[in-house]
Parts: C-alpha cells; structure tokens; sequence
C-alpha cells in the first residue's frame, strides 16, 4: 500500500501562478504522456482537493480519470450526474481518509492538489514523489512545499528528461 504524488512544478517550485492558473502546464508538448500511464497502472484511486476537481471540471474535457475520484470537500453535498460512481466526495483528516478508501479495497493511491499533498506529507504519508519540473520560473504563486511542520526525507530514485523539455524526478521515502 502506497500513497503517491505525480505533479508538475516550475523551476522555482510553483504548481500554479500568482493567479492560481496552471496555463504555463500549454508549454510542454502534448505528444508525450511523460510517464502518466505508466505511473497510472499503479493507481487504484486518486484522493483529490476540491480546487484541482473544480479546475479539472474547468477544462471542459471528458472526464480524464479512469480511477474512482475521492473528492476532499466541506462545501461540496453532491457530484455532477455525469460523473456518479466515478467520483465520491470525503470528509476527515488525511489518515481518516486513506482508512476510508482503503477499507473501500483500493491500496494505492494518488494524492493530487496542493493544499492535500502538503497535508498529507505534514503527517508523513506520502510514499513517493514524482515531480516534473517544467522549464519556466513563474516568479510566484502557490508553492509545492509550503509550511511543512519538519524536515521530510525522500531518496532519490531516478531522474528521466522528456523530450529535452521536461525533467522528472522519482523520490520514494526514506525508512
């Protein structure tokens, strides 16, 4: 039982811009996946913030996930019809959730959204990081780490560049 996390950052370590907007992501070509099916293959559900499901929900695509969606939310009371049974909305501390989803069978997970991964690694649950770093400084903006409570320590597995454009690191926790 894993929990990841597979995000994007800016070279100054931002997943999103001074206006919260991920736009900057349009710079790296699209005829890659970058190792999003192969990291997908490891997943059996994904727990995500409710500002990452509502920016996802903003792209006007079909929904991307083929995992059931969790859903952290204290405002949310209901899904879009279209998207029953393939995302459920929680409540509760980071360990109540992984309790939740786990006694639901699901073992590994994928923790995605800022304010949730960094809640999760507060409390030392997050198994392993896979962090592309696209080449652009955005000189603010939402931080990746932010505010964590200790040091956290990762060892580096492997390091793959992406078409001489994307650099992406795999650190899995130190023991």
């Amino acid at each position: 039982m894993k929990n990841y996390v597979y995000i994007a950052q800016s070279i100054d370590g931002y997943i999103a811009d001074k206006e919260g907007k991920i736009d900057w992501l349009e710079l790296i070509p699209s005829d890659l996946d970058y190792g999003w099916d192969t990291f997908m293959d490891l997943i059996d559900a994904i727990i995500m913030g409710k500002n990452t499901y509502e920016k996802v929900l903003s792209f006007n695509i079909p929904w991307p996930y083929t995992r059931l969606v969790f859903v952290l939310s204290t405002t949310l009371t209901e899904v879009p019809k279209e998207l029953e049974g393939k995302v459920e909305l929680l409540q509760g501390t980071p360990q109540e959730l992984l309790d939740s989803v786990r006694d639901k069978g699901f073992e590994n997970i994928y923790i995605d959204g800022g304010n949730v991964i960094q809640s999760f690694l507060a409390e030392d649950l997050i198994d392993e990081l896979i962090i592309s770093t696209i080449p652009v400084c955005l000189g603010g903006g939402t931080h990746l780490f932010n505010n964590l409570p200790n040091r956290k320590l990762f060892k580096h597995v492997k390091t793959t560049v992406f078409g001489n454009t994307l650099v992406q690191s795999h650190y899995r926790k130190e023991l």
